[in-house]
């Protein structure tokens, strides 16, 4: 009987080391407890988050050898957490307590580091286009138990052609942007470059006068564990790329489509075109009539928003090491959702920007002590929710260890969680890529719908002041109505200004 795939590609990795990485020099601290805030509390209970950067190695004289390209790895590393110190500690219950956790460092903690060798090579993971999950799954290490928080691990692909470098991390440790300012300081001290600011390790700058801790962790203590979800065997992983000249054409398209109506003209950014775009694909990719279906019935949007530069009384510095993301949410019909043209993608950017405005307030945050229950509702509607990991101002495809840029970028948890992974496209300047990982029927849906919806924009010609129709022969196989003469008379959904920049 032949092997399954997922059992196949787990004899091609082979661990050669596994060694813990103490920073050093040794921090100038002793040993050194962090609270968590209540933006962190907010993550306690969430599986860790899993990156994998791959690289293609270029072999041949005056090259480095694999062997010397670990050793510095793993000497840089410890470099870099010389500054992050934090990360090399765990996660423990605050002594004499039974519910308030803290992140602890002593002398002597260290982040675990494996190195290994897989039978596959770079340039069939390094892809665009739909991948078996179990493929790159192996190349992120487990969180090691014990309350670790980081994990890493370096991976020889096939020949020594390439390279991976997988992370886990517990995202109530810190957030994105705080995990990516490590990488990117590991990365410089690996390359000999010059390093990023270094974080600022301060927790009393977040304030917490109306006691949010308590009420997250009461909310918490009312709600179950997130159990490790094992990575499906069945998903695949793909990569789907918005241009900024698609990006453009979708805010036109908004644009078009409230022209004339009351108020200020719609705006939306580059993140809401992007957002808007995708959800309502994935919506209409959906083989369920239930889930398109049911009239006004909602499905529902969440994605984080960072709150650095809005804490009161004073911002926190963007190399604050935590989390300070809060949730913004927002949903819509799911029948508006899935309709094609002008419809959807309206429905799905309003929503986007509303959640947006509804999160964001002028020097401030809006409510955080109702983001849990709004998501715990959202959840509980039975109307679907779709979320998002990473951001493009992460600058995933500059974290370069001195063998170049990354030649792709995954966010291999999505496919426990579900998220849509965004980040910067790394062929062009401006576009947006979003990797999505389904079941391959699901992929193969989502797919029809995308390049369709792609080829719809690229025939639509707003500047002539009216939404064009033009034939749509994979539409029309779907017995879709591309047309937009019809569909835009109905719309009457401004998208109000967005003042803030998100994330």
């Amino acid at each position: 009987m032949a092997p399954a795939p997922q059992q196949e590609a787990s004899r091609k990795l082979n661990v050669v080391e596994s060694a813990v990485v103490a920073p050093w020099p040794i921090p100038p601290v002793p040993e050194t407890s962090l609270p968590l805030t209540f933006f962190d509390v907010f993550w306690l209970n969430f599986p860790p988050v899993e990156r994998v950067f791959f690289y293609h190695l270029v072999p041949g004289p005056g090259a480095a050898t694999t062997a010397t390209i670990l050793s510095n790895l793993k000497t840089s590393l410890a470099q870099a957490l010389r500054a992050f110190y934090p990360l090399a500690g765990r996660l423990r219950l605050r002594p004499g307590t039974t519910d308030r956790h803290e992140l602890h460092y002593q002398p002597g903690d260290g982040v675990t580091f494996t190195v290994a060798m897989y039978d596959l090579d770079v340039d069939e993971l390094a892809l665009d286009e739909p991948r078996e999950v179990a493929k790159i799954a192996q190349l992120v290490p487990p969180l090691p138990d014990g309350g670790a928080v980081l994990a890493l691990q370096a991976t020889v692909l096939r020949g020594g052609r390439g390279l991976s470098v997988g992370m886990a991390l517990h995202h109530a440790a810190c957030d994105g942007a705080c995990s990516t300012h490590f990488l990117h300081t590991w990365a410089a001290a690996s390359a000999g470059a010059v390093a990023p600011a270094p974080p600022v390790i301060d927790r009393t700058l977040v304030k917490d006068p109306s006691g949010l801790c308590d009420a997250f962790i009461r909310a918490m203590a009312s709600t179950e564990k997130k159990d490790y979800v094992k990575m499906p065997g069945d998903k695949l992983l793909a990569t789907f790329t918005l241009s900024i000249e698609d990006i453009q054409r979708i805010k036109d398209v908004v644009l078009l489509a409230a022209a004339g109506k009351a108020g200020a003209p719609p705006r939306c950014s580059s993140l809401v075109a992007t957002f808007g775009f995708i959800w309502s694909c994935h919506q209409r990719a959906k083989d369920d009539k239930a889930s398109n279906g049911g009239g006004g019935d909602p499905t529902y949007f969440i994605f984080p928003v960072d709150h650095r530069s809005r804490m009161e009384p004073a911002p926190i510095p963007d190399e604050y090491l935590g989390n300070c993301v809060g949730a913004a949410l927002q949903g819509a019909p799911k029948d508006r959702l899935a309709m094609p043209g002008a419809v959807g993608l309206v429905t799905a950017c309003t929503a986007v920007a509303a959640a947006i405005e509804q999160a964001v307030g002028v020097g401030s945050i809006r409510s955080p002590e109702l983001w849990w229950e709004r998501i715990r509702e959202a959840i509980l509607s039975g109307g679907g929710v779709l979320t998002v990991a990473g951001s493009p101002k992460f600058r995933v495809y500059d974290v370069d260890f001195g063998f170049g840029q990354p030649a792709k970028v995954e966010i291999v948890s999505v496919a426990r969680t579900g998220a849509l992974a965004v980040a910067e496209s790394r062929r062009s300047s401006g576009g947006i890529e979003v990797g999505i990982s389904l079941p391959a029927d699901a992929m193969r849906r989502f797919q029809c719908c995308f390049h369709d919806a792609i080829a719809w924009l690229q025939c639509t010609t707003p500047s002539s002041g009216r939404l064009m129709h033009t034939s749509m022969p994979m539409g029309a196989r779907d017995g879709v109505d591309w047309s937009l003469e019809r569909t835009c008379s109905s719309i009457n959904m401004p998208i109000p200004y967005l003042h803030h920049p998100v994330w």
